[in-house]
């Protein structure tokens, strides 16, 4: 652990305070802050449009529903605020000089009929708007994703270019040439340390707790850090303000519920819980083998809000805990369970006649993973992580419309682990240590066709012994070089001291257990060069392109040749990807398009071997087009192509002597088994893959309660899509085949 001098944290914030305390509202101006809520449950409405009337000001509300307008001239306005599938509202208010004018906007929601389409909400985007790489998410573009056997959010990341997956069997994702244990996940600003159910095959993360979506995949800004390609950040509901209410949902997999309701008259709640109900749908997904898996998830989250004219207080606590089961009667089978446990109270608070906010977090998050391998030939293995982490951010809005970011993050991680490999080689490791950084970035945003987001993370105490960069510089940049056109650029440096255990030649990957990097590795780091092309063609329809170039250095990869304990389990590798991808999207209240395109290359260097990884994918196009076609009926078709993902070849096979006793005489004679013999690695590439999925729902209302029912096809024209070769004995397995579900939701 590497320490470094504490004093320039408490001289940065004391240097932020000033310049905030420095403030002046320039004569005759003030500011207009506030929160979007749905009318009728309260629940925030993230980046809802806020304008101001015959003025060129306005702004999008945050991930939180939260905005913030400075510089407004001290005078009576009418105000538009409007959000995708809700009614635009427009209401008064009155600017006073030199103070914060405190409002709370309800919007209600629009009921969209194919006869009745109209133009709902106007959308306000800042031209100048630092978001390359960006992806957001509302939860009423997250109901529309398809549902496959039931909606899932990682699963549903897949549509972006850029991201790659290796199939069907598996919720993993990989952000341009990066591993997946480089990619961060947050619930509630908490790290999500196994964020898989079913061994991979979904997320832990139930879409029905959900409320918006943050996903960067790559050059994300300097409060941001630990991970090399992306950072998903989920923020679960609230629960409804106004009302007690409940719902249940039924599908070929799983069953739920939830609850919520008011807490006191400033407060709310939401309970969600989920439970697997059917393993005969896991089993279509690993070829019809026994897959006697268990799962559940629980989540909770209670809020206290406190508001006024000038200013507004927010204290939030929510729980998570998922647990995974697999526990086979059969004695020669092995067992798997994979617990989370995930704590954290976050404190918002707006500062009284300031623009200024301020976010302080606690969290827990612990992580349990155990193989028992009984009287199998299974190793065993077993991982344990803790994390307790307190961070706070601070902001300021200048009357430029200018901000500053700054906040420190301290995180005192540890973890367990033991395993014995194929080999009989086993690995016995505990480490403990803290992590502490401090993060800045402006943001230039008072040129109506120029933004730019400069910052840094400094990294004072390090987990690793051989730290990465003390400083991680970034910058992202964005040029509107004609109106609806922009060019936008980042760049930066990212440090990851956490890593995994990863055996990339496991079809799929049973166990990745988290570790320090270790002392005679030097950290992981990354450099990122992006650029982009965003053009807004005309309303809801939008074409954007992105070019990057990914370096990465010092990553930690398994060693193939550990032949005793005492040998290391990983080698210092490095790698490199780089590529183009183009995203349409065409979104309106009636109907959804998405389609990507993505060509990519990514490589690794292991001891001077370059090689493939198992998830580069030269081509992939994804389309998705969903309908509301009124009366309740809405429809979907999604298509999925990928070019063939690289595997290792078998050259051949001969029959091996082994020896296994040579004290019995029978053994000085041995015996024969057949051994394959494999090309180079990841040489091979698998024949192309593509598969369409359809869905159809019908939402009613049935006496006092809201029903929606959902019937859907998988692979519908049945893809003979190739999941591996059998080592043994060189036979093809395939993928998923076609797989009719449906699922049921009441709400009450």
């Amino acid at each position: 652990m590497k320490c470094k001098k504490f004093f320039l944290l408490p001289s940065l914030i004391i240097v932020f305070l000033l310049i905030a305390s420095a403030q002046i509202f320039p004569q005759g101006r003030g500011t207009l802050r506030g929160v979007v809520v749905d009318a009728q449950s309260g629940e925030a409405l993230p980046y809802s449009n806020v304008l101001i009337e015959k003025t060129n000001l306005g702004t999008s509300a945050d991930l939180k529903g939260n905005f913030t307008i400075t510089g407004v001239p001290a005078k009576d306005y009418s105000i538009r605020v409007s959000f995708l599938g809700y009614e635009t509202k427009h209401l008064n208010v009155t600017i006073k000089a030199n103070q914060v004018t405190q409002i709370t906007v309800e919007l209600s929601s629009s009921k969209v009929e194919l006869q009745t389409i109209e133009k709902i909400g106007e959308k306000y985007e800042r031209p100048n708007e630092t978001d390359l790489g960006l992806q957001k998410l509302t939860i009423r573009q997250i109901e529309m994703l398809p549902k496959g056997v039931e909606t899932d959010i990682f699963r549903s990341l897949q549509f972006l270019p850029g991201v790659q997956t290796t199939g069907d069997v598996s919720a993993r994702y990989y952000v341009r040439g990066g591993g997946s244990n480089q990619n961060l996940v947050l619930l509630n600003g908490v790290s999500v340390y196994n964020p898989f159910h079913a061994l991979g095959l979904f997320s832990i993360i139930d879409p029905e707790m959900i409320n918006a979506v943050e996903f960067y995949k790559g050059g994300f800004t300097a409060e941001n850090g630990g991970r090399l390609s992306s950072v998903l950040n989920l923020v679960t509901k609230d629960g409804n303000k106004n009302r007690y209410a409940a719902n249940a949902n039924l599908s070929f997999l799983t069953g739920k519920a939830a609850v919520e309701g008011p807490l006191g008259s400033s407060g709310s709640f939401l309970l969600t819980g989920r439970r697997t109900l059917f393993n005969n749908t896991l089993k279509k997904f690993l070829n019809f083998k026994d897959a006697p898996f268990e799962f559940h998830d629980i989540s909770l989250k209670a809020n206290y809000s406190s508001t006024g004219t000038a200013s507004l207080t927010k204290l939030s606590l929510h729980g998570f805990n998922s647990q995974d089961r697999l526990l086979n009667e059969n004695p020669e089978k092995a067992d798997y369970r994979w617990t989370n446990n995930i704590f954290g109270a976050t404190w918002f608070q707006a500062w009284e006649d300031v623009p200024i906010y301020s976010e302080t977090f606690l969290s827990i998050s612990n992580f349990e993973g155990e193989v028992s391998p009984n009287l199998s030939d299974v190793k065993p293995k077993k991982n344990i992580v803790s994390d307790i982490t307190f961070r706070t951010d601070f902001t300021n809005i200048y009357e430029s419309r200018d901000e500053i970011k700054v906040g420190y993050k301290l995180t005192s991680f540890k973890s367990e682990i033991n395993l014995e490999n194929l080999q009989g080689n086993r690995t016995s490791a505990s480490d403990k240590g803290l992590h502490f950084s401090v993060y800045g970035k402006y943001r230039f945003l008072r040129f109506e066709d120029f933004g730019a987001d400069i910052g840094t993370r400094i990294n004072f105490i390090s987990l690793a012994k051989k730290s990465a960069s003390f400083l991680e510089p970034r910058i992202n940049l964005t040029y509107n070089i004609f109106p609806g056109i922009s060019l936008k650029g980042a760049w930066g440096i990212y440090t990851q001291e956490l890593i995994t255990l990863v055996n990339e030649d496991e079809i799929i990957s049973l166990f990745e257990p988290w570790l320090i990097t270790p002392d005679y590795l030097n950290a992981s780091e990354a450099i990122h060069y992006v650029g982009g092309l965003s053009i807004k063609l005309f309303e809801g329809l939008t074409f954007d392109t992105e070019v990057y170039y990914k370096l990465l250095k010092n990553t930690a990869e398994i060693n193939d040749k550990k032949a005793d304990d005492i040998d290391r389990d990983f080698v210092q590798g490095s790698g490199k990807a780089y590529g183009a991808e183009f995203f349409v999207q065409y979104l309106q209240p009636a109907v959804q398009f998405t389609a990507s395109y993505s060509l990519s290359w990514s490589y690794k260097n292991v001891d001077g071997w370059l090689s493939y990884p198992k998830y580069d994918s030269r081509h992939n196009v994804t389309t998705n087009l969903t309908v509301l076609f009124g009366s309740g009926w809405e429809a979907s078709v999604s298509w999925f192509f990928n070019s063939g993902l690289p595997f290792t070849q078998i050259e051949g096979f001969y029959d091996k002597l082994y020896f296994d006793d040579l004290f019995y005489s029978s053994g000085l004679y041995g015996y024969y088994k057949p051994f394959t013999v494999l090309g180079d690695k990841n040489l091979g590439r698998l024949p192309t893959y593509h598969r369409l999925d359809l869905n159809v729902t019908k939402k009613f209302t049935l006496f006092f309660a809201d029903v929606a029912i959902s019937a859907s096809v998988l692979n519908t024209y049945d893809r003979k899509n190739i999941f591996y070769f059998e080592r043994d004995t060189g036979e093809r397995v395939n993928m998923l085949p076609i797989l009719p579900t449906a699922t049921i939701r009441i709400e009450l």
